[in-house]
């Protein structure tokens, strides 16, 4: 007779994300995901498959949480230019907590391209969605008359997912928001 699962699944992804997070795919071992989650081996396999398919759980359940919710705040945001500077400045300070962590997608992307085509996807489709959000926030504010439309806004959104890519791979070398923080004023220099 098989046994029931013992464990939240949910609340073991969102552990193993940070454990991910902290350390990155190759430096996290089984031994240390079935530790940090208080599993066992077994059941790591059978809920996931294995340390892949906790990985992609967590990348998944990192899009969900965090991605979405910064994507929330950008649409709800006052004007377009205090909500894009308040989205990069809020994923440069979440970048830099616990000793300059970085962004997850971002460090999936740089350990795991182009190895690992799930990974891409992944990856892809989280910055993808962030471009899309900032197009329509910029259409509308171009709209609106409160940025230049000397750019497309579908452009000016892949400029700035690009940039904060950049910026989040800095906040790993350096991991202070008031160093960072100038250069979003930089980069919102291409609204004017």
């Amino acid at each position: 007779m098989a046994r029931t699962r013992e464990f939240d699944t949910e609340a073991a992804v969102s552990r193993a994300m940070e454990l991910f997070w902290a350390r990155g795919y190759e430096a996290t071992s089984v031994r240390d995901l079935t530790q940090h989650l208080g599993i066992g081996q077994g059941s790591l396999y059978a809920a996931f498959g294995d340390k892949d398919g906790l990985y992609r759980a967590a990348l998944e359940h990192y899009r969900t949480t965090l991605a979405a919710a910064a994507l929330r705040d950008l649409e709800e945001g006052a004007d377009a230019r205090s909500a894009i500077r308040a989205m990069l400045v809020e994923r440069v300070r979440i970048a830099v907590e616990d000793h300059g962590r970085g962004c997850l997608a971002v460090n999936a992307a740089c350990e795991r391209l182009p190895q690992d085509p799930a990974t891409r996807r992944t990856v892809r489709d989280m910055q993808d969605a962030s471009r899309e959000a900032l197009a329509e926030v910029l259409r509308v504010a171009t709209e609106r008359g409160e940025i230049a439309a000397r750019h497309d806004p579908y452009t000016l959104a892949g400029f700035l997912v690009t940039f904060l890519n950049g910026l989040l791979v800095s906040s790993k070398v350096t991991p202070d928001v008031r160093a960072l923080e100038p250069l979003v004023e930089v980069a919102l220099t291409v609204l004017d």
